[in-house]
C-alpha cells in the first residue's frame, strides 16, 4: 500500500468488533499502509474531523490482544445515516475532501446493515467523481442478519453467551418452587431477524432440556396460544423458561412490546426501540393464571459479553477485517466480506467478498423450515447451524480477578 489506511466502527457493538479492528490494523501494517487512522463514532465523527493514528494507540503485542478481548466499540460508533448522493452532495464532499487531505487509500467501515448503505454511497460518490479511494465494509452484527454471508462476526460470541445464560436461568428456576409455578420470558435481541433467539436452543444437553419455547420475529405471534401453551407446560412441569425475540409481531404487523408501555425512540434509519416485550408477556401470564412470573432482558449484555466469547468468532472477526484491507489493496471497492462455509465436521469457512449493493439495505432472516411447524421451536439444522460458531474459548487477562481491557485515552 502507498498511502493511508482509515477504519470505523459503526452500528451495535460487539464482543468482538474490536477483533476486526486488531485485523485491518495489523494487515494494512504489513501492506505498508504509513498510517492507520482511527474514526472516532464513525462517519459521524469523521464528518467532524475526529480521528486517531492508531499507532500511537496500539504500540505493541499486549495491546492487540487486550484489543482483540475488549467488548463495545474502541473507536466508538454511531448510527448516522448518509443522505442520499442527489440530496446533498456537500456532505460527500466534505468526507472527500478529509480523506484527501488524510491520503486515504482503503476506507474500510465495520458494520451491519445500515454500515454497508454507507459503504455503498461513499463508493458510488466516489465512481461519480472519479476518486481513487477504496471502500470495502468489514462484516459485523449480533443479528446475524447481513445477506450473502453465512454468518456474521460478532454473533457466534453473542450466541454462546445465550445459550450459557438460558441454561443458568433454567437451572435457576427449577431449583424454586411456588404454589402454582414460575413462568420466566427471556428476552433476546432480534427486531426482524430470529437468530440470537434461536441461538437459546444452545443451553441444550445431556445435562439440561433446554427452553420450554422459543418465539421468533419471523413467525407470526398469538397471545391466546402462548398462554394455552404455557398452561400447558406447567401442567407437565414447576417451571417453564420461554425464549423471545423483542421484535416479534402479532399478525396484525404490531409489535407485542407496544402492547405495554409502547415505543417512544426511533433512530436515524427509521428503527423502533424494542423494549418490555418480556415484561408483557410475564404480566400477561400472571394475570390470566395467577402463577410467579419472571421477565428477564438481556439487552447490551449479549453483546458485551467478552469473557465468555467464541474463539471462531475472534478469530474470524481478525480474518474479516484483514481481508477488507487485502481487498482494497488488491483493488476491490464498493464490496463487503462474506463467509462462505465450506463444511460443518470439521468445521471450515473461506473468505471472499460481494457487490455492497446486494447487501446494504437487506435483511437475512431465519429459514421458515429452521422453524418447527407451530413456530415454538428451532429445528435441527438450526443446532447444526450454530453449534461451530460457539466454539472455543478467549482466556481474558485478568488483573485482580477482573479482565482487562484496553483503556481508551480519547474521549466519544
Amino acid at each position: 500500500m502507498k498511502g493511508n489506511v482509515i477504519v470505523g466502527q459503526s452500528g451495535g457493538p460487539t464482543a468482538a468488533i474490536n477483533s476486526s479492528l486488531a485485523g485491518v490494523y495489523r494487515t494494512a501494517i504489513e501492506r505498508g499502509a504509513k498510517k492507520v487512522y482511527g474514526m472516532r463514532n464513525g462517519i459521524q465523527g469523521l464528518l467532524e474531523e475526529r480521528y486517531v493514528d492508531l499507532s500511537e494507540h496500539i504500540t505493541n503485542d499486549l495491546d492487540v490482544e487486550l484489543l482483540k478481548r475488549t467488548p463495545a466499540a474502541y473507536l466508538g460508533s454511531c448510527r448516522y445515516k448518509l443522505p442520499e448522493i442527489h440530496e446533498d452532495q456537500s456532505v460527500y464532499e466534505k468526507i472527500f475532501g478529509i480523506l484527501e487531505k488524510l491520503e486515504i487509500e482503503a476506507f474500510i467501515y465495520i458494520g451491519g446493515n445500515d454500515s454497508m448503505d454507507t459503504i455503498k454511497k461513499l463508493s458510488d460518490y466516489g465512481i461519480l467523481t472519479g476518486k481513487q479511494c477504496k471502500f470495502v465494509g468489514a462484516p459485523k452484527t449480533i443479528d446475524n442478519d447481513l445477506a450473502l454471508t453465512d454468518h456474521t462476526p460478532g454473533f457466534g460470541s453473542a450466541a454462546k453467551y445465550i445459550g450459557t445464560s438460558v441454561k443458568e436461568i433454567i437451572r435457576d428456576g427449577e431449583s424454586l418452587i411456588y404454589p402454582k409455578g414460575l413462568v420466566t420470558i427471556v428476552e433476546i435481541m432480534g427486531r426482524n431477524a430470529g437468530w440470537l433467539t434461536g441461538s437459546a436452543c444452545l443451553s441444550e444437553g445431556e445435562d439440561c432440556e433446554g427452553p420450554d419455547m422459543i418465539y421468533l420475529p419471523e413467525i407470526p405471534f398469538d397471545l391466546n396460544e402462548f398462554l394455552a401453551k404455557v398452561k400447558k407446560q406447567l401442567e407437565k412441569k414447576h417451571s417453564v423458561v420461554v425464549a423471545v425475540s423483542e421484535g416479534i409481531k402479532l399478525a396484525d404487523g404490531r409489535y407485542v412490546c407496544e402492547l405495554g408501555s409502547g415505543v417512544d425512540f426511533v433512530d436515524a434509519f427509521g428503527h423502533k426501540q424494542l423494549s418490555g416485550t418480556a415484561n408483557y408477556l410475564a404480566s400477561f401470564v400472571a394475570g390470566e393464571i395467577g402463577c410467579k412470573t419472571r421477565s428477564i432482558e438481556l439487552s447490551t449484555l449479549q453483546r458485551a459479553g467478552s469473557h465468555i466469547a467464541s474463539r471462531v468468532d475472534v478469530l474470524e472477526a481478525q480474518q474479516a477485517g484483514g481481508a477488507a484491507v487485502m481487498a482494497a489493496d488488491e483493488g476491490d471497492s464498493g464490496v463487503m466480506v462474506v463467509f462462505e462455509r465450506v463444511s460443518d465436521d470439521p468445521y471450515q469457512v473461506r473468505t471472499e467478498v460481494k457487490n455492497v449493493h446486494k447487501i446494504a439495505n437487506d435483511e437475512r432472516v431465519v429459514p421458515r423450515e429452521w422453524v418447527n411447524e407451530e413456530g415454538t421451536y428451532v429445528t435441527a439444522e438450526f443446532k447444526r447451524y450454530v453449534r461451530p460458531l460457539i466454539q472455543g474459548d478467549v482466556s481474558p487477562v485478568m488483573v485482580d480477578g477482573i479482565p482487562r481491557h484496553l483503556r481508551r485515552p480519547f474521549k466519544c
